[in-house]
């Protein structure tokens, strides 16, 4: 079997790669890209489930970065065990082709209890006094405490909310590259999510991500370069295309405002209450599924949202087993959004009795996707100051929450989710071993096999 390194630059797109990006634009010369269709939802769970068994979502089960779990009626993002994942992955089928197949997992989703032999993971640590601590969770469990011995602790905080940078994914870099020195895994993920921060917050605004282009270019030549030492076989690739949008839409506030939607009030804030709900939506970007109590709402349901502005499509039966959705998991519909628009999770009317999560980075208990999470209001200019007098208070033992996220939506310019028009914006796969890419586009589902020949070939 032949070494082999996958690198997900999350966001990369064809339009992307140019003066901004110069070692990936060489890269790209000397070797051959295809365009993928992106996978229905094209988000990250999804689409790395979809990459990692060559099945479609209908197969694996993974509808969505989240959804209602309807046994414990209740809606939730980013797990992390592997079990979720319902088919095989590419490292199951090679280790049964040859014994000395090893793999490493660096950051892709549902990493937790694979059985790939060396994984890293981000694993915050929940103190009793209701602090979050960064750190990671491994496989095996040593390298959890080499890595950070060794690259310090793993910068949760610069991995997603208002303060991410580009360390954290020059951390799981390094981390690859260590890996790779001590182990040699026969086939590596590697997963560097930079990109995702400024395209959502600012869309395809080149005076501001041209800084974030550069710097992801830079980690990908450190890695690239590390690999083609080891006479590895190379791929570069991407989930999905984020495109410009302006309009957000609040799919929740509308069922709501028709009765379906049931609230708890606890301290005077609101709580959706799912399981009490005739009917609700599970915003997860450009796309939301609608998880519906009796089936006889579904044709009213549809209709209602098909004639909302920002709505493209209401799948429904036939059409959601057209796109290789029909699973337990998805909802009774799945609403995609038009080119210009996304989808909040916001149910609440009024802002005064929005739940406290609401403020705050906090993706496991917000019953749907929030990008707003990246940003601090910019009209506050005590912002700064209010961050530094909450971190003095926990230092000193205070219990005190981090409330500083708005709660306007209309301050994202990038989503994605849906298929977007233009190849342009499609993600992309990239190897330096171009006789392997025969399509000039491809499906999702067979990223799973060029993977596979670029390891067998």
């Amino acid at each position: 079997m032949q070494k082999t390194v996958v690198i997900n630059v999350v966001g990369l797109t064809k339009r992307l790669i140019g003066k901004h990006t110069p070692f990936m634009a060489s890269f790209l010369e000397q070797g051959k890209l295809a365009y993928i269709k992106p996978v229905l939802p094209a988000v990250t769970c999804s689409a790395q489930s979809t990459y990692l068994t060559g099945k479609w979502p209908s197969e694996h089960g993974i509808v969505g970065n989240g959804w209602y779990f309807k046994d414990e009626c209740e809606i939730k993002f980013w797990r992390q065990s592997n079990k979720l994942v319902q088919q095989p992955k590419i490292w199951d089928t090679l280790k049964k082709m040859d014994s000395n197949f090893t793999c490493a997992n660096h950051f892709w989703w549902y990493n937790m209890y694979s059985n790939v032999d060396y994984s890293l993971t981000p694993r915050p640590n929940y103190l009793a006094d209701g602090r979050k601590i960064p750190d990671v969770y491994s496989y095996p469990a040593e390298l959890r405490d080499q890595m950070q011995a060794s690259l310090g602790t793993f910068p949760l905080f610069e991995f997603w909310g208002p303060r991410t940078t580009i360390n954290s994914s020059k951390w799981i870099a390094d981390a690859a590259i260590r890996t790779d020195e001590k182990h040699d895994p026969t086939l590596t993920f590697i997963y560097l999510p930079h990109l995702d921060y400024n395209l959502q917050r600012h869309g395809l605004n080149f005076d501001v991500i041209s800084k974030d282009l550069n710097e992801i270019d830079s980690v990908v030549k450190q890695l690239v370069m590390h690999y083609q030492k080891t006479n590895a076989n190379i791929v570069l690739l991407s989930e999905y295309g984020i495109t410009d949008v302006n309009r957000p839409v609040h799919l929740n506030r509308i069922l709501r405002n028709e009765g379906y939607i049931n609230v708890r009030v606890e301290r005077g804030l609101e709580l959706l209450d799912a399981g009490a709900s005739e009917a609700f939506a599970v915003a997860d970007h450009q796309i939301a599924h609608i998880y519906i109590k009796k089936q006889e709402n579904i044709n009213q349901i549809k209709a209602l949202l098909s004639a909302v502005q920002g709505v493209e499509r209401v799948l429904s039966k036939n059409e959601l087993e057209k796109e290789h959705l029909t699973h337990e998991r998805c909802g009774d519909l799945v609403v995609v959004a038009d080119k210009d628009s996304w989808f909040t999770y916001y149910f609440w009317l009024d802002d005064a009795v929005a739940p406290d999560y609401a403020r705050m980075v906090d993706i496991h208990k917000k019953p749907g996707y929030d990008p707003v999470e990246m940003l601090t209001d910019p009209k506050d200019k005590l912002v700064t100051a209010k961050v530094v007098t909450k971190l003095i208070k926990k230092k000193l033992g205070f219990r005190t929450v981090m409330d500083i996220i708005p709660l306007n939506a209309n301050l994202i310019k990038g989503s994605h989710g849906r298929i977007p028009e233009d190849t342009e914006d499609y993600p992309i796969f990239i190897s330096n071993m171009g006789s392997l890419v025969q399509k000039e586009k491809m499906e999702a589902v067979e990223v799973y096999d060029l993977i596979k020949d670029h390891v067998l070939n």
